[in-house]
């Protein structure tokens, strides 16, 4: 049972994977260069004109969330589209009359999100030393906060993809709450430059602890407790996790 169900996963995982380096130019280059922009604009341009943080120029300052920020869209993205395709080809449904437990299912499409979103996150790190040097304070901080937060998106992207029933449903959730809660999310500045009352508001926000966790894998400082931005992740995924395999055993979505 247990070799049938690695059969299984590594199936799936290996489509998903497949298919982000088969069009790799749609997957992987577009992000890049978007990415590439906001080194230029924000770190060149703006940033030339702002004083340090917390020791750190500008640029290097922001390299960290602008790595985070195509960690999170692309796994998002890459699940949700997914998933979403796999329904609206009516592929899903050879894998609901297979014996394929559903938290397989999960783990081999949340597999192509964390590909993604970590082969976007690796590319863009590649990038930024183009523009600053990035140093790195704890390689653990870093992979751990890149890993969870990768997996924490591709389930949500998961989600958003059982419940979608037309393409337009896959952009809602991105244009109107992931990318405003990013930008809030300590990317280009640090929360303690921020009014008391607006820290506080600012710490609602979960992206906060993923930036600035990730940024603290670098840089070695960070304006929340890494520990708890940690815990959080956990947490998160065990919960996002559960609904997932809540909404495939009840048919949400998949059964007509």
């Amino acid at each position: 049972m247990i070799g049938n169900n690695l059969i299984c996963f590594y199936t799936i995982a290996r489509r998903e994977s497949t298919r982000i380096f088969r069009i790799w130019v749609q997957t992987l280059v577009p992000p890049v260069i978007t990415m590439t922009l906001y080194f230029i604009i924000f770190g060149n341009f703006i940033g030339s004109q702002l004083a340090d943080i917390k020791g750190y120029d500008y640029m290097a300052f922001i390299a960290p969330g602008l790595i985070m920020m195509s960690i999170i869209t692309n796994s998002y993205t890459n699940t949700v589209s997914s998933f979403f395709s796999t329904k609206f080809q009516r592929n899903i449904e050879e894998l609901l009359v297979s014996p394929t437990p559903d938290w397989v299912i999960i783990l081999g499409y949340i597999s192509g999100g964390v590909v993604r979103g970590l082969s976007v996150g690796f590319l863009v790190s590649m990038v930024s030393l183009m523009f600053t040097r990035l140093p790195l304070f704890s390689l653990t901080y870093t992979v751990l906060f890149a890993l969870l937060t990768s997996v924490v998106f591709s389930l949500a992207g998961m989600i958003n993809g059982i419940f979608a029933r037309k393409f337009d449903d896959i952009s809602i959730i991105p244009t109107f709450v992931i990318t405003p809660l990013t930008y809030l999310g300590g990317v280009f500045y640090s929360i303690s430059l921020l009014p008391e009352f607006w820290q506080y508001v600012s710490k609602a926000n979960p992206i906060i602890y993923m930036v600035d966790g990730f940024r603290y894998g670098f840089l070695g400082s960070s304006d929340i407790n890494v520990t708890i931005g940690l815990g959080m992740l956990v947490l998160f995924a065990i919960g996002l996790f559960s609904i997932n395999l809540y909404l495939l055993k009840k048919g949400t979505g998949t059964r007509t």
